[in-house]
């Protein structure tokens, strides 16, 4: 299988960024994993800090290369700059959405509702993770599905803190309101080198 699942720690640790939120492991070692990590590494080329850059956005939004490639490709297609069409397609994507609502933990988890058909799109059951949400689309828990433990955990947990998303935490449902601006995007992400690398 080609998607990773391995330690997520790890990840952090080799590009020096709690890509996954605020760690313990993290903030024990913040060196490069492995027996050589605490070594100092020399200058990487420009192609190498693209490089990782693209990589840092893959592991935080859990895609593949070829699936990233496509959503760039259409990003450039898109009216504006590529390298923000590209993030507010990566933040309208099914499984982001669901995890930026408090419906799961992580992107991860979020993708498995997904993909076990517990999300429905406007009353409809969706089973695609990458599925794109356009502005104005509900997103809901199925109703059988409302009694899962860590749905209702996450949401008595967490609070919506994105103003392009409204969550009704009472009816599981939630609504994506617009494409976000790219300052309202958390994620460290320099999409600016990963429109440099496609461009090569």
């Amino acid at each position: 299988m080609a998607r990773y699942t391995g330690p997520k720690q790890k990840l952090a640790r080799r590009y020096r960024e709690p890509l996954f939120g605020p760690s313990k492991a993290f903030d024990r070692k913040k060196y490069a994993p492995g027996q050589h990590g605490r070594m100092k590494r020399g200058k990487l080329s420009d192609y190498g800090v693209q490089l990782m850059e693209k990589q840092k956005a893959k592991i935080i939004y859990g895609m593949l290369e070829r699936q990233f490639r496509l959503t760039f490709q259409r990003a450039a297609r898109l009216k504006g700059s590529t390298g923000e069409n590209l993030m507010m397609l990566l933040e309208s994507r099914l499984d982001n959405v669901v995890y930026r609502m408090g419906f799961a933990p992580t992107r991860r988890a979020a993708r498995q509702l997904v993909s076990h058909k517990h999300i429905m799109v406007n009353d409809r059951i969706v089973n695609i993770p990458s599925y794109l949400l356009k502005p104005g689309d509900e997103v809901s828990i199925r109703e059988r599905s409302k009694s899962i433990e860590c749905i209702q955990s996450c949401l008595q947990s967490r609070n919506n803190r994105y103003p392009w998303i409204e969550v009704d935490k009472a009816n599981y449902s939630g609504k994506f309101l617009h494409y976000p601006e790219r300052e309202q995007i958390p994620e460290p992400i320099k999409e600016r080198l990963i429109v440099e690398l496609y461009s090569r």
